[in-house]
Parts: C-alpha cells; sequence; structure tokens
C-alpha cells in the first residue's frame, strides 16, 4: 500500500478545476492519501474563489491530515531545501509517508525519483504513469496456453 503525501501545489490544483488530471490520484489503487495542516493552509490561500474552496473541502473528506512535521536539522543530512518547503517534507517523513507527490519543480525537482529521508518524491504525472504501468495484466509468456 502507497501512502501518499500530497503537497499544497497538488491539493491546489485538485480544487483549482473540476476536470483537473491530478484528480486521478484520489482513485489511484493501493493507495491513501494524507498531508498536513501545513500544506492545507498554503493551498487554501491561493486558491481564488469559494467554489475552489468548497472543491478542497471535498476532496480533504478522504486524504488523512496530519499536524505539520519537524524534522531535527541533525537528521536534514546533505537534503538543500527553503524554509517554506521543510515543513512539507517534514510531514511526509512524520506521517510514514511512502511517496511525497510535489508538482514543485523548482524547490523539489533535483529529487524527483530519488529517496529523500525514506521517502520517494515524484510528480503526480510520473507516480500516475508508474501506477498504471504496475496495474496493467502481464502479457502472457511465448508458448503459453
Amino acid at each position: 500500500m502507497d501512502r501518499l503525501f500530497l503537497d499544497a501545489n497538488v491539493l491546489f490544483s485538485a480544487a483549482y478545476r473540476d476536470d483537473a488530471g491530478v484528480r486521478r490520484l484520489w482513485t489511484a489503487p493501493n493507495s491513501e492519501l494524507v498531508t498536513s495542516e501545513y500544506a492545507i493552509e498554503e493551498a487554501t490561500r491561493n486558491l481564488a474563489d469559494s467554489n475552489q474552496k468548497e472543491r478542497l473541502d471535498g476532496l480533504l473528506e478522504s486524504v488523512e491530515v496530519v499536524p505539520a512535521g519537524v524534522l531535527d536539522p541533525d537528521v536534514r543530512g546533505d537534503v538543500q531545501l527553503r524554509d517554506k518547503d521543510w515543513p512539507i517534507l517534514s510531514g511526509a517523513v512524520s506521517a510514514g509517508a511512502t511517496h511525497l507527490i510535489t508538482g514543485d519543480i523548482r524547490d523539489f525537482g533535483v529529487y524527483f525519483g530519488q529517496k529523500v529521508l525514506g521517502v520517494l518524491i515524484l510528480p503526480p504525472s510520473q507516480y500516475l504513469q508508474a501506477r498504471s504501468q504496475q496495474t496493467l495484466p502481464k502479457a502472457p509468456s511465448p508458448g503459453a496456453t
């Protein structure tokens, strides 16, 4: 079971439009969604209208919300992030997430496809693509009946 920590920009994108492709995360098989109060506050602050905020509230009904995590600076190692991004990674680590799903190329892009502090960092499209390939039926072996 994948435990997906959703960054604020993923929440924002999912709530911004009814038909946002990132909403497929909410129906991804064998996964559970988690985010932090910090990420929700950031997403909400950036949504423009009440319809978008209502969509976010509806989406959050199926997302586990955890307090913002805090990592001791000694644990951070060589990971380089701006101060505003540490609560996101810390939240993912504290929540026991297997994945941090983020569209933040500027700050997390250098870590895409890597495990950082035990959490695999991926953009939503890459996670969904990998997930769809895993769920495809395997082709029969040559000569199998």
